[in-house]
């Protein structure tokens, strides 16, 4: 690993394995919000590790690993929604930096390359959530352009402690991008309409009421 962005391949090896159960252990161990609520054991890393890596053999998954010094100090993924209808949106994931790499701004040019990585594989709306406690990430990804567009109060747990859930979006849409766009306008499959002038007319006050 030289000091630059990798991809994680289709396998994992000792060496690598080793170098996330580092990251992963190091981060957890000062309570970060990744997706264990205690420190995992090596054997659980590679568990995890490898049922990304099949994630990324099958092309649905893309993970980074950020080296320094010849040393993977961060790693963060983004995958695409397993549904087929929302399968060309992605959610990131799992971002993290080892504590000892803290303060190198590693974390912004992860994010940065996993945003312009889904662009480029074509992603229309990159998704993310992020514990409501943890303040530092929420203005990482609001200067990247993430927006809020909702919060699930009291949602994450570990013990008895609860904290809010708070969910992110990004855009990666241009104004030529070819679609067709509806959002709520019972257009379409599956489409239904309340037949009731008042509430037809608050949903869609600009538009011409459904027949």
């Amino acid at each position: 690993m030289s000091d630059d962005l990798a991809w994680l391949p289709g396998s994992v090896d000792d060496p690598l394995l080793d170098a996330a159960h580092r990251v992963v252990e190091g981060v957890m161990r000062l309570g970060g919000a990744v997706g264990w609520v205690d420190v995992p054991d090596r054997a659980e890393t590679a568990e995890w590790l490898a049922g990304i890596a099949a994630e990324v053999a099958a092309g649905r998954t893309r993970m980074a690993l950020l080296g320094v010094a010849g040393r993977v100090e961060a790693l963060g993924r983004w995958t695409r929604y397993p549904k087929e209808t929302v399968a060309v949106n992605g959610e990131v994931l799992q971002v993290m930096v080892h504590p000892d790499a803290r303060g190198r701004r590693l974390a912004r040019r992860l994010v940065v390359a996993l945003v312009e990585d889904a662009r480029a594989q074509r992603v229309e709306t990159l998704t993310l959530d992020v514990r409501g406690n943890n303040h530092a990430a929420m203005a990482l990804y609001e200067s990247l352009g993430f927006e809020v567009y909702g919060r699930l109060p009291d949602f994450v747990a570990v013990g008895d402690e609860r904290w809010d859930r708070v969910l992110y979006r990004l855009d990666l849409r241009t104004a030529d991008w070819p679609l067709r766009r509806h959002g709520g306008q019972p257009i379409g499959a599956g489409a239904s309409v309340v037949r009731s002038p008042k509430r037809l007319a608050d949903r869609w006050p600009d538009r011409r009421r459904p027949i």
